[in-house]
């Protein structure tokens, strides 16, 4: 009996150890993270979800999500940008409905016919694809762009509902996507490796009859390895209402988001990260 038990015990650390939705990035998937340090706790929503983005047997990047909000915090990942097909592939995380659903990524659809689940347990706990229908001004905005990736695989991980908020759409197509495409493409010279945290503070309205909360600003905070001795940072904020973009120092940026969150003071990355 008590070798029952034992085997019991550690079928469930096992399980616990191979599951998506996490209770730390630090433990679970921590090289998303400059010097494997997340931002620290001022973020955090009153029901938070720590997810390793999980996708054939890999993880792409972390997401801290709002279960509450249904929309992400922030998602964290290396940047590795390189040209391929957008991907059309729309996913959710079975690991927010509960523990003992599979830890990868999976679209609605392969959810509700091989995993016994309904679309409502489904959208008890994340946003889901009819929210996101008929919007108007507003479309899905990635945090974690496809494009910053490297191959038809990552970039598909990208496609989780997730890691989108409802966004200006012409602040998706326009300057934000100036952002993403130009800007980080200019300032990224020289780095080796470079980590990039992209949030979402929430506004006071929501889509979906009050499901999903629209952002009152996206902002991206980037900390960059030039060698082991040299690093550089910026940062950039837009209103979800304009399309424009702040280009900040990530110093700024963390005491803007320290003012728009009224906690405690923001931090974003690993304090060698110059400000």
């Amino acid at each position: 009996m008590l070798l029952l038990l034992l085997l019991q015990v550690l079928a469930s650390c096992l399980w616990l150890g191979r599951s998506e939705v996490v209770t730390s990035f630090e433990s679970s998937c921590p090289q998303f993270f400059f010097r494997e340090t997340p931002p620290n706790e001022a973020l955090e929503p009153e029901s938070p979800a720590w997810i390793c983005q999980h996708y054939q047997n890999q993880y792409f990047f972390a997401t801290l999500y709002d279960r509450k909000r249904r929309i992400p915090v922030y998602s964290a990942y290396v940047y590795q940008p390189a040209s391929g097909k957008r991907p059309k592939t729309w996913m959710v995380e079975p690991q927010l409905i509960g523990p003992t659903y599979p830890k990868s990524m999976e679209r609605e659809y392969t959810l509700l016919k091989y995993s016994k689940v309904s679309l409502e347990e489904i959208s008890n706990s994340q946003a889901i694809l009819q929210d996101y229908k008929n919007l108007t001004g507003l479309n899905r905005g990635h945090l974690n762009p496809s494009s910053h990736h490297s191959n038809t695989t990552s970039r598909t991980a990208t496609f989780t509902l997730t890691n989108i908020v409802p966004q200006n759409e012409k602040l998706n197509g326009g300057a934000w996507n100036n952002y993403e495409q130009q800007m980080m493409i200019t300032r990224t010279k020289g780095c080796n490796t470079t980590y990039v945290v992209v949030g979402a503070v929430p506004g006071n309205s929501y889509i979906a009859k009050g499901r999903v909360n629209i952002p009152s600003h996206i902002w991206s905070g980037v900390c960059c390895e030039v060698d082991t001795n040299h690093r550089k940072a910026w940062a950039v904020i837009a209103e979800n209402d304009k399309n424009e973009v702040q280009v900040l120092t990530l110093g700024e940026l963390e005491n803007e988001l320290t003012q728009l969150y009224g906690r405690d003071q923001v931090s974003l990355f690993d304090s060698s990260c110059p400000r």
